[in-house]
C-alpha cells in the first residue's frame, strides 16, 4: 500500500475549453489546476513504484478543503466537517488520478476500481489538502476472458 500527504488547496481538473481564432479551431487546458498537481507531484514521488502497478487498484482520497469564516465560530465543530459545495467531488479527483497515472504509479486511472473521495473542510486548526491511499487489489485470471469481459466458448 502506498499512502501519503499532499499539502495546499486542492483545486479541480478543469473541463477542456474550445476556441476559434479565425479559420481555426482547437481545443486546450485552462491550467487552473497546474499548481495543485504540481504539489501533487513532489508529495507523491517519494512514493512512486519502480514499475508501474498493472490490475485493480483501489484509490481512496480524502480531501480537506480551507473552512471558511462563517463556520469558524465557536458553535461550530472544531474537527472536519463535510464540504458539500463546489468543487465537485469527481473533479478534484480526476486532478489527483491523472497527476499519479502521468508519474508513473500505474498505467491507466481506469484501474482504479474501488475506495472513494470523500471533502471535508478542514479542522479550525487543520491545514488544507489532501490524503491518497492507494492499494492493489486481487486480480482475476484472464486466462478464458475474452477483452469484453465475456468468457469465451469452450
Amino acid at each position: 500500500m502506498i499512502a501519503f500527504r499532499v499539502d495546499g488547496i486542492p483545486k479541480a481538473q478543469p473541463r477542456v475549453k474550445a476556441r476559434r481564432i479565425g479559420l481555426h479551431a482547437g481545443v486546450y487546458d485552462p491550467g487552473t489546476a497546474d499548481g495543485w498537481k504540481a504539489l501533487i507531484a513532489t508529495a507523491a514521488m517519494p512514493h512512486r513504484p519502480d514499475v508501474p502497478w498493472e490490475g485493480p487498484l483501489c484509490v481512496t482520497i480524502r480531501f480537506y478543503l480551507p473552512r471558511p469564516k462563517c463556520l469558524m465560530r465557536a458553535k461550530d465543530p472544531s474537527g472536519p466537517i463535510w464540504h458539500w459545495k463546489k468543487p465537485d467531488r469527481d473533479n478534484l479527483e480526476k486532478a489527483v488520478l491523472d497527476t499519479l497515472k502521468n508519474l508513473g504509479f500505474y498505467r491507466d486511472d481506469g484501474q482504479a476500481c474501488a475506495g472513494a473521495a470523500e471533502k471535508y473542510y478542514c479542522a479550525k486548526t487543520g491545514r488544507p489538502g489532501a490524503l491518497v491511499t492507494i492499494d492493489q487489489l486481487p486480480g482475476i485470471d484472464l486466462i478464458g476472458v475474452t477483452t469484453r469481459g465475456n468468457i469465451k466458448e469452450a
